[in-house]
């Protein structure tokens, strides 16, 4: 890089620096007049799931159909597998 590259650079670096701060976006001002009336309440990091699954299925089930789908598919490629020879 050339001197001048670099005068260019560090001009162009001053110039970002010294930017006016951007105005909040219209969502931000909404949020904000909100909830200077109204602040919202203390939210958990990681809120609980509120419903599990579909109701009477408990996970064994679902890991009993998993694995019997795994068996079906081992034993059609044997199956097809064996027609060949």
């Amino acid at each position: 890089m050339s001197e001048r590259d670099d005068e260019e650079r560090e001009f162009d670096l001053r110039w970002a620096d010294g930017a006016a701060h951007k105005e909040p976006s219209a969502r931000a001002r909404m949020l904000a007049a909100r909830w200077k009336e109204n602040p919202p309440g203390p939210v958990p990091f990681r809120a609980e799931p509120e419903h599990r699954g579909p109701a009477g299925r408990s996970s064994w089930v679902s890991t009993v159909v998993v694995l019997g789908c795994v068996v079906a598919v081992i034993v059609l490629l044997g199956y097809v597998n064996l027609g060949r020879y």
